[in-house]
């Protein structure tokens, strides 16, 4: 009871924190309304040779894949947060607080889920307007994977933070990671354009198993395997991020 008493304590505090500074969730925001608005009208002549003949069709195909980049792209760059948490102490005169180690990291994780699940929505209602459609029931499981696949990056983020300290280090290590990964994940277009080899890669990277359980759930294809195998994958991604993270934490503050 006790950590679930400070982890929902760390986690008010960090939502706080985020209420005082609205503006960046809408920034957050900002980087998949522009592919929305200026990337997806492309979408449909692309597609047409995959026999995707609606905008229904090619929404279903394009918003999943784009709510999954602002689940990884807003989880892997918390750790700058941390490392200025670190710099100012915070986190050095949590040592004497008896608040359970833990906790006080996955408040934090939460707090970047609960932003995100804000932010999907945001982004979910704008492709209404624009021809989306997906039953409720489906949505709210996209939703899941969604906050798993902000569990997993934002730990990741955490991890690789309290390791390099530096904000010039975590930024470009955490670029040269997302280039490969978003290209490897098939966010923008389905990986069934790319080459065999390049398919057989792309197999590699957790982010592909997400993007084609979200394109099934979009599609309203609860049973296919894509949509099982995704959530394995993202949810032993969380697991074991949640491990590496806390263990770093833990040493960080002991």
């Amino acid at each position: 009871m006790k950590f679930l008493r400070d982890t929902w304590l760390i986690l008010q505090r960090q939502l706080l924190l985020n209420v005082r500074q609205p503006v960046w969730v809408l920034v957050g925001v900002f980087q998949p309304v522009m592919f929305l608005l200026l990337f997806a009208p492309l979408l449909k002549p692309a597609l047409a040779t995959l026999g995707v003949a609606s905008d229904v069709e090619a929404y279903r195909i394009f918003v999943p894949g784009l709510l999954v980049m602002l689940a990884m792209f807003g989880g892997l760059f918390q750790g700058f947060g941390l490392i200025a948490e670190l710099r100012a102490g915070i986190i050095e005169r949590s040592r004497v607080t008896p608040v359970n180690r833990v906790a006080l990291l996955l408040g934090r994780a939460l707090r970047d889920v609960v932003v995100l699940l804000g932010q999907a929505v945001i982004i979910t209602v704008l492709s209404l307007a624009f021809g989306l459609r997906v039953a409720l029931g489906y949505l709210l499981l996209i939703y899941v994977l969604l906050a798993l696949i902000g569990l997993a990056t934002a730990a990741i983020s955490y991890a690789v933070a309290l390791r390099l300290r530096a904000e010039d280090s975590l930024s470009n290590l955490m670029t040269a990671l997302t280039q490969p990964i978003l290209l490897l994940s098939g966010i923008l277009l389905p990986m069934s354009f790319a080459p065999v080899w390049l398919q057989h890669v792309a197999e590699w990277n957790p982010f592909y198993w997400a993007v084609n359980s979200a394109r099934a759930l979009a599609a309203g294809d609860l049973y296919h395997h894509h949509v099982w195998q995704g959530m394995a994958v993202i949810a032993a991604l969380a697991v074991v991020s949640l491990l590496w993270a806390t263990r770093e934490f833990r040493r960080s503050i002991r």
